[in-house]
């Protein structure tokens, strides 16, 4: 059966809320009016037993409630921290999904932690034994959540509630540096003889732009205005303004416009994440690219064709959205890897020589 609806609009739910106080008020027209009230707070509660407006009164002053008996608590840093703009204005949600889950591991090792021990200098061991006990297992997540509590910890500081921040600084478990992956003529070659006309386009503009893959799976149509794409970075909010080449103006202009993104599958619609991923795997294995690339490293890609296009570093910076300081790490890295090609192609000339200069000597012997 449906729901029964009550006079002001609102279902009736089933739910057992505990913790309520009731008050019946008479009035001077000789009926009674009943109120209700959280037990453990003293907050009014709006709406009617049974309807979704109650339950979510029940629920905010219940989790008020917890809010205060946690007061002084690494808990409570933790949820004011998730109440500030710092959290819900600058971090993007993909960004905020990932950040919760890290959150949760710190509440639930550090919750009734006082921020009094916090503070003192002699409690950073306690965090880095913390930290090294999940790094034996988990590295990269062990650095991901310090690192989150850290910036909690940092929060705190800069709005009083702390007077010290014992993590601010800390030696990271997990060590990758991808600067210097590039995806060379001999891997985008075969990668899009393998692709489909969708995973091409993804390459395109992953090359050509230097986005993100979220950025670029979000990407709409009206975003690119014949000349030129700008968008708003997801990740740092940098508002990003790219020219299009000729070669990526000639491939937009050509490309079908079936959703209101750019890139969509070959049904039409706009990717999934997931689904996205597992095409492009799927087409990177097809390709038989010896080399382990990820699609991320294409971001880097674009840094060094812009470079080696005469790009200075601040310019290649405002295309791509890196930070000067980053994209100049992934020029020094690429630099580093062409002179190991150089020495293997000065190797390789040396060695074609030297067959040369045998072959001439073979030649002149008399037989």
């Amino acid at each position: 059966m449906p729901p029964r609806r009550l006079t002001n609009g609102w279902p009736k739910m089933r739910v057992r809320l505990k913790g309520i106080n009731t008050v019946r008020k008479p009035l001077a027209d000789g009926t009674t009016r009943t109120h209700y009230y959280h037990r453990a707070t003293g907050t009014k509660l709006k709406g009617e037993p049974g309807t979704p407006e109650f339950v979510a009164s029940f629920q905010a002053a219940a989790k008020n409630a917890a809010t205060e008996r946690s007061v002084g608590t690494v808990e409570w840093l933790i949820r004011k921290y998730k109440q500030s703009s710092a959290w819900t204005k600058k971090l993007a949600d993909s960004t905020r999904e990932i950040a919760s889950f890290d959150l949760k591991a710190c509440e639930t090792r550090w919750a009734s932690t006082p921020l009094t021990i916090v503070e003192n200098p002699r409690s950073r061991p306690a965090f880095l034994q913390w930290h090294e006990g999940l790094a034996e297992t988990h590295p990269r997540a062990a650095d991901a959540k310090l690192a989150r509590l850290a910036r909690v910890f940092a929060w705190g500081v800069d709005r009083g509630h702390l007077k010290h921040n014992p993590i601010a600084t800390f030696e990271r478990a997990y060590r990758s540096d991808r600067s210097e992956m590039i995806w060379l003529p001999e891997h985008v070659t075969p990668f899009e003889a393998a692709a489909s006309p969708e995973i091409r386009l993804a390459m395109m503009l992953a090359l050509h732009t230097g986005q993100r893959q979220g950025d670029l799976l979000a990407l709409p149509w009206s975003a690119y205005d014949g000349t030129a794409i700008t968008l708003r970075q997801g990740k740092s909010r940098r508002l990003i303004y790219v020219p299009a080449t000729q070669a990526l103006k000639a491939a937009l202009d050509q490309a079908p416009r079936r959703a209101t993104t750019v890139l969509v599958n070959a049904a039409g619609g706009a990717w999934v994440k997931r689904r996205f991923h597992e095409e492009w795997t799927e087409t990177f294995q097809k390709a038989q690219i010896a080399d382990g690339l990820h699609f991320h490293d294409l971001r880097g890609t674009a840094v060094t064709m812009l470079a080696e296009a005469g790009c200075t570093t601040a310019e290649i910076a405002t295309i791509t959205g890196h930070s000067q300081a980053h994209a100049q790490k992934i020029l020094d890295r690429y630099l580093a890897r062409t002179r190991a090609l150089a020495v293997s192609a000065i190797a390789k000339l040396d060695e074609h020589r030297r067959n040369r200069k045998m072959q001439t000597v073979l030649q002149t012997v008399p037989k």
